[in-house]
């Protein structure tokens, strides 16, 4: 049967995502006519704070002084099981050569870029594992430079659980700006910064268009949307679990979709009353995001087996998928789109988004049909190299110059036909045959 849906969206994360692209792109363009002044004038307007932009040595310190010792101890923490994950991930990359053809041997290296640029999200909530997210996996994959960005608040300066985890995780330089002039500063290389060669982290829409613009003259992670998470339970699963997950995962924001597929309608209708209950009894802030989230973007999605389950979750590739069902190698095997994977009750999407070591910057709105999220990979530049003896060199060049000519690119042809000559001047080569 075709799934049926207990409870539908009535909107998307494109439903209200509104045109920003005109009023990001001209903040961007004042901000590289103008420079290091044109990017305080936004500091000032959006951000409201005038102190210093990039915090000296000085800053930090005060900064670690106000951090809690517990706390500390828990970013050190956090910080250790990110950086040894992604010190793992790096240690898949591996510099090779390979002989193709006898004498011609051609390889690859994996090579850090030199500048990141990573936002920190500060703004209604300080982002603490941001900052241990996009910082260590920069620091590990090698990066030179790395410069963490985070918005201030008036008359305070950036959160200092915010700086204390930046420079902790290796943060060169820590700037005090947020939004768009925050990501120009870093991609334009203002205040001395050097440009940044790719821009990662999270951030609001705004942030997000000035990234999707940017892209091309600077990398990106990803171009994201609003966070979303699904999860996949069957009979097997407690329904107060389910709940309690889907509705961390909506105080997100306000259009930060939840979805729950299950093969158990028993579960979906218990969740589906114990969800609003749940909300109820969140903090205020907490409660009117999940609450405007599980009204407008949610979905209960009832199925006949794992097996649609399973491709109902592929069709919607979420950025964060948690599997409460039996057989968890079934499912490992079986999933195919998703940004990050939580297999069985014992672990959660919070674990993910604050501490257990995988990212949490992630690919939203079904991009993970196609990308995964940020990792050490994101910084290597996957380069290629080639080199050949005279004698290996034969082969390639006659097929080169016979490709080339019925590409009708003489141009290619001749620089293979130049070579043949000079290596093989008593030998003759039918150059232009393809039969």
């Amino acid at each position: 049967m075709a799934p049926v849906y207990l409870k539908k969206a009535t909107k998307t994360a494109q439903t209200d995502a509104g045109d920003v692209r005109e009023t990001v792109q001209a903040i961007l363009a004042d901000i590289e006519a103008g420079g290091d002044n044109a990017a305080r004038t936004y500091a000032n307007r959006f951000d409201q704070y005038d102190g210093n932009i990039l915090l000296s040595d000085d800053d930090i310190r005060a900064a670690a002084d106000r951090v809690p010792e517990k706390l500390k101890a828990d970013i050190a923490f956090a910080h250790d099981n990110v950086r040894r994950f992604a010190e793992a991930q790096k240690q898949t990359m591996h510099d090779i050569e390979f002989e193709v053809v006898p004498g011609l041997i051609a390889g690859q290296k994996a090579i850090p870029v030199q500048a990141a640029g990573c936002y920190v999200p500060g703004g209604r909530y300080s982002h603490i594992a941001s900052a241990i997210m996009t910082v260590t996996t920069a620091k590990v994959a090698g990066c030179k430079h790395i410069v963490a960005c985070s918005p201030p608040r008036p008359d305070e300066g950036v959160a200092p659980a915010i700086v204390y985890a930046a420079h902790l995780c290796g943060a060169d330089r820590i700037m005090a700006m947020g939004g768009v002039q925050g990501v120009a500063a870093m991609t334009f290389g203002l205040f001395g910064l050097p440009k940044a060669d790719i821009l990662v982290g999270p951030g609001n829409q705004f942030v997000a268009e000035a990234k999707r613009i940017l892209f091309g003259r600077v990398g990106i992670d990803m171009i994201a949307g609003p966070t979303d998470s699904l999860i996949l339970a069957d009979d097997t699963a407690d329904p107060e679990v389910v709940a309690t997950d889907l509705v961390s995962q909506a105080e997100h924001g306000y259009n930060s979709p939840v979805w729950l597929v299950t093969s158990d309608r028993a579960l979906a209708e218990t969740v589906l009353q114990r969800v609003p209950e749940l909300i109820a009894d969140l903090p205020e802030l907490n409660r009117a995001n999940a609450e405007a989230a599980w009204r407008d973007y949610a979905e209960v999605i009832l199925c006949a087996d794992r097996e649609e389950m399973a491709a109902t979750s592929d069709e919607y590739a979420p950025e964060h998928l948690t599997v409460q069902a039996d057989d968890l190698p079934w499912w490992l095997d079986r999933l195919q789109c998703y940004g990050s994977l939580f297999l069985g009750e014992e672990t959660t999407v919070a674990f993910g988004d604050k501490a257990s070591g995988t990212n949490h910057v992630l690919p939203t709105s079904r991009s993970a049909k196609y990308t995964g999220g940020l990792s050490v990979h994101k910084y290597m530049k996957i380069v290629t190299w080639q080199r050949a003896t005279r004698e290996g060199s034969r082969d390639v060049a006659e097929a080169t110059a016979r490709i080339s000519r019925l590409e009708g690119m003489e141009g290619h042809a001749r620089s293979a036909d130049i070579r043949l000559r000079k290596y093989f001047p008593d030998e003759s080569f039918d150059l232009t045959s393809t039969g």
